[in-house]
């Protein structure tokens, strides 16, 4: 069944993830201080806590882009919203896993220049990792 809206542009979509960046780093940032607090309370207890930083990108797509919104804020600002298949909304695993491949194919030149030629050569836009789970990015109605 085919989504019955307008897929977003890959432009849009850049932008909305430069914004992100800047989140993730707010985020990142809030709950470094968080856990410095609860370390200090707890007698260094706490600062185990700081193996959950590198996975804070992840746990920001995923509660985002999970959520009622269906979006992260970036793509908020830039009118978008993430969508199954069906048209409706992802459930926070999907969206962390989403996030993840994301971040896998960035992080290596080939996977991210593969992502990249797939959703330039498809008419709606979706990049490899969303086919790889059925998703899209579409314009906020």
């Amino acid at each position: 069944m085919a989504v019955p809206v307008i897929r977003a542009s890959l432009g849009a979509r850049f932008v909305a993830y430069l914004l992100d960046i800047l989140f993730i780093i707010g985020f990142t940032a809030l709950l470094t201080l968080l856990i410095t607090i609860i370390g200090a309370l707890t007698f260094g207890l706490g600062w185990t806590l700081f193996a959950v930083l590198p996975a804070s990108g992840i746990l920001y797509s995923a509660v985002t882009v999970g959520g009622a919104s269906q979006g992260t804020w970036g793509m908020r600002m830039m009118g978008l919203r993430v969508v199954n298949q069906e048209g409706t909304r992802v459930d926070m695993i999907t969206a962390a896993i989403h996030a993840l491949l994301f971040y896998v194919a960035i992080s290596t030149f080939l996977l991210w220049a593969l992502d990249l030629v797939i959703g330039l050569v498809r008419s709606d836009r979706r990049l490899g990792h969303d086919l790889l789970l059925g998703l899209a990015v579409v314009r906020a109605a």
